[in-house]
């Protein structure tokens, strides 16, 4: 395993199993984070979208850190994985939380309009779909920090 390690360092496949784990640990940040202020264990938490801090940024802004360390942060790589973070970024504070509020919204008329038998349309509506703008910095703070982290570990027992 070591080995293999030794081999991915300072390669594409080191930004990517970073940009992985950064998503990765962002969802047990997640799960965590609900564990201690609800007291109740959610499993689901490792697979659903929304809440802090938002594991798509998260992931995204450690892939282009990486990306900036190995390839330098003027390249045309780096300008590429810039760009998809801030697309994803986006998409996840400003459509998909969009998407969310119409769908609590759409929920609401159709639990009010067909007294409560949602379950004939498919049932509710997925309403957490996207991130405040918090949960969207927090995630790209948290990606860059870990990436950072990640890298330097990396270097030192690897290489």
């Amino acid at each position: 395993m070591t080995e293999l390690l030794t081999k991915i360092y300072g390669t594409g496949m080191e930004a990517l199993l970073i940009g992985l784990a950064s998503a990765f640990t962002a969802q047990c940040i997640k799960f965590f984070l609900h564990l201690a202020t609800k007291r109740e264990i959610d499993l689901t938490l490792f697979t659903t979208t929304g809440g802090m801090p938002s594991s798509h940024s998260a992931g995204v802004v450690a892939l282009a850190v990486v990306i900036g360390i190995l390839s330098g942060f003027t390249s045309i790589d780096f300008a590429l994985a810039t760009g998809f973070a801030l697309v994803v970024m986006y998409d996840a504070a400003g459509v998909r939380r969009a998407a969310g509020k119409q769908a609590a919204c759409l929920n609401k008329i159709i639990q009010d309009f067909y007294k409560h038998d949602i379950a004939q349309f498919g049932g509710r509506l997925k309403e957490l779909l996207g991130h405040t703008p918090l949960q969207v910095f927090a995630g790209a703070i948290y990606g860059l920090c870990f990436a950072l982290l990640a890298h330097q570990y990396w270097k030192h027992f690897f290489n």
